[in-house]
């Protein structure tokens, strides 16, 4: 029988039975690994790790923060919402963000939601709670808004804060009514749900593109978006694109106080659901549910990769509220991915934005899924040791979340390659610059190898330049990674500030002269540049690339001092070691000593100075903005401690936080208010020193009601 060398993966040990040595190893290694997984993810759409793995690295990685929370940082809370909206399209502010849903890929992680919201809630075990249970659409996310009735606005997710808008496109959609009809029709009402095309469609659809060459989706959901995003409305006409409503953003008023009423309500306005939609009224009805619609899959018309179960009661959603990223009330129960077998026929080192070396898998070509995989990320060298890869070796392989190519482990019983494969001495960029082993917390050899040579190195210096103009930070449409490649080796962009003095520079590059490029593509590009001279606060510090500073990050960091001003000026005292303002950066929710030293590290070096401030000189950079500016506590900062007997602390930090306000995990001399509940001990000693309010559990109920 075929058998499979398996990965050692993470540590075996129970985290209740780690040392604290062992812990900060462990979660030294484990913080390593999960920023390199979504560093390819969120900045170079190219995940190489699958959904089931990533969240089993997450998992423990919180467990142990759980047991030792002096270790506790935000980088393991890294994740992002979905892709920056094009420049193609005109902006929308989303009234109310469009958050992803967080996964689950094992019953037990089903189990292990419903016992969260159980004790968030601070429900018994007999206590009922009932789920919207409903097939996973795999389509383009929509929110539709109306106003007094009429069709106003359609706009894709984006990034969650900002989408596409796409209004005159849903417009031709027979699924989306253009007027809302009937009584209770609230004042504002924004619709939201999936766009998708059914496969009998889709088949259709490519057959239609190859006999007139025109281009060919790999799926339907590619088609679905490609087809959603057409410029000229009369494409997207033409296209079988179906909408199913699900949810809901901003509403004057509710019609109803249940998601499953929600979704009768969005029938009698005559919009499409799904109705394989079930009630469900325990765990084992929902793993029922997911085992059924599983078997049903490959009959279904339209592509589904998970049910999703939402809590039906819309005050206890509410009360659940969200984390950095997703919605506490909700979760995706994944499918499991498929698989296939191939041979290695070799190995390739590639050198990412931070200098890490990944070793990537080159595979005899294999389809799985329909897609055809040649490549599969091996992540590290430590990961090639543990699964015992070679070249020439046969390996099965799985697209992960039936899109990401992963290698599995080795067939034992097929033949094997001559030798290991080695960690290479010498980074594979022209300098041939040494390579260094990432030291751990403990100072123990990690499993990242990185090349030293930072921007000297032009691997490292290209990527840089990409992750500065892709999707999240300032989003230049026409300078995708190929004319970044094209502009660096011309010597016309070396550093951020180049892009936007090349404009002023073409008079002597003369670019619609050269070849790929014309006098129309050439001002849409300057165009695109001139339109990000402005950026948002948040964008522009995620734009900077620095190490550990990722999306929410950035956006914690754009919270917590306002301007870029405030922010630049902390870090350059950060980097002299101003221990008052390191105390400061650290009062901040979440920003950790990870945060704090590559802040420190990063404004240290007078290369990486000179480059911010030519850059800072030819942008505009926005203050962040407040979230909820109409309540008492919108822009203070809140420290809760002792045990909350009305509350659970997660509520009350989430309440907190949907009102504006700042939780932080620490007393400082800039704290507004402490809420101190029975057993509050050196907290309030320090906010009874430091002069700051101090109020019990009824009067910030009070404060905020």
């Amino acid at each position: 029988m075929t058998s499979i060398m398996a990965s050692k993966g993470t540590s075996k040990t129970p985290v209740d039975d780690l040392s604290e040595k062992q812990a900060k190893v462990e979660h030294a290694r484990l913080q390593a690994e999960i920023a390199e997984h979504d560093r390819r993810y969120y900045q170079e759409d190219a995940p190489t790790v699958s959904d089931a793995a990533y969240d089993a690295l997450r998992r423990r990685y919180d467990a142990i923060e759980v047991r030792f929370p002096q270790l506790r940082t935000l980088e393991s809370l890294t994740q992002r919402v979905g892709a920056a909206p094009s420049a193609r399209f005109a902006k929308v502010r989303h009234a109310v963000p469009m958050l992803s849903l967080d996964n689950a890929f094992a019953e037990g992680d089903v189990v292990d939601f419903v016992a969260r919201i159980r004790r968030f809630l601070r429900l018994g075990d007999d206590d009922e709670i009932a789920f919207s249970a409903e097939p996973k659409i795999d389509g383009l996310s929509m929110s539709l808004r109306y106003e007094k009735g009429e069709l106003v606005t359609g706009a894709t997710r984006g990034d969650g804060t900002e989408g596409e808008d796409v209004t005159a496109n849903v417009k031709t959609l027979a699924d989306i009514p253009h007027r809302l009809k009937g009584r209770g029709i609230p004042a504002v009402c924004e619709v939201r749900g999936e766009v998708y095309m059914t496969k009998h469609a889709f088949l259709a659809l490519n057959k239609r593109q190859a006999e007139t060459g025109g281009q060919i989706f790999a799926n339907p959901r590619n088609s679905a978006a490609g087809s959603l995003r057409q410029k000229d409305p009369s494409i997207t006409a033409s296209r079988p694109l179906g909408f199913f409503a699900y949810g809901w953003g901003e509403m004057s008023e509710m019609p109803a106080d249940t998601q499953s009423g929600m979704i009768k309500w969005f029938e009698h306005c005559l919009f499409k659901t799904n109705p394989l939609t079930k009630m469900c009224r325990s765990v084992e009805a929902l793993l029922k549910f997911h085992r059924q619609i599983e078997a049903q899959r490959a009959g279904l018309d339209y592509d589904i990769d998970g049910v999703v179960y939402k809590v039906d009661r819309i005050d206890w959603q509410e009360r659940l509220g969200f984390v950095s990223r997703s919605p506490r009330w909700a979760i995706a129960h994944k499918f499991p991915a498929e698989k296939a077998t191939t041979v290695v026929k070799d190995i390739e080192t590639q050198v990412g934005r931070t200098g890490a070396l990944t070793p990537v898998a080159k595979l005899e070509p294999v389809t799985v899924g329909g897609v055809v995989v040649q490549n599969a990320t091996l992540h590290n060298f430590d990961e090639i040791a543990r699964l015992g890869v070679r070249i020439g070796d046969t390996v099965q392989i799985q697209r992960a979340g039936d899109v990401i190519p992963q290698v599995l482990g080795v067939i034992e019983d097929k033949p094997r390659g001559a030798k290991a494969y080695p960690v290479p001495k010498h980074c594979p960029c022209p300098l041939k610059t040494e390579v260094v082993h990432e030291q751990t917390a403990t100072g123990e050899e990690g499993a990242v190898v990185r090349c030293t040579g930072e921007f000297a190195c032009p691997f490292q210096a290209v990527e840089h330049l990409k992750h500065f103009v892709s999707r999240r930070a300032f989003d230049i449409d026409g300078l995708g990674e190929k004319q970044i490649e094209f502009f660096y080796e011309q010597d016309w962009i070396k550093e951020p500030a180049d892009i936007f003095t090349l404009p002023e520079r073409n008079r002597k590059i003369h670019l619609e002269e050269v070849e790929g490029f014309g006098e129309v593509s050439v001002r849409n590009l300057f165009n695109a540049i001139e339109a990000r001279r402005e950026i948002a606060l948040e964008r522009f510090i995620y734009a900077l690339g620095i190490r550990h500073v990722g999306e929410t990050t950035a956006v914690a960091l754009a919270r917590g001092y306002g301007s870029w001003d405030a922010f630049h000026a902390a870090c350059l005292k950060l980097a002299k070691d101003d221990a008052e303002t390191k105390q400061e950066m650290d009062a901040l929710d979440q920003i950790g000593d990870t945060v704090i030293e590559s802040l420190h590290d990063y404004f240290g070096e007078a290369h990486n100075r000179r480059r911010i401030e030519a850059l800072a000189k030819q942008v505009r950079i926005r203050d962040a903005e407040r979230p909820r500016g109409d309540s008492a506590v919108a822009g203070k900062t809140v420290v809760f401690t002792g045990t909350l007997e009305k509350m659970t602390r997660d509520e009350a930090k989430a309440s907190a936080e949907r009102l504006g306000a700042k939780v932080s995990g620490s007393v400082s001399k800039k704290t507004d208010y402490v809420v101190a509940g029975p057993g509050a001990g050196s907290k309030l000693a320090d906010a009874k020193k430091l002069g700051v309010t101090v109020l019990t559990e009824d009067e910030w109920a009070k404060l905020i009601r």
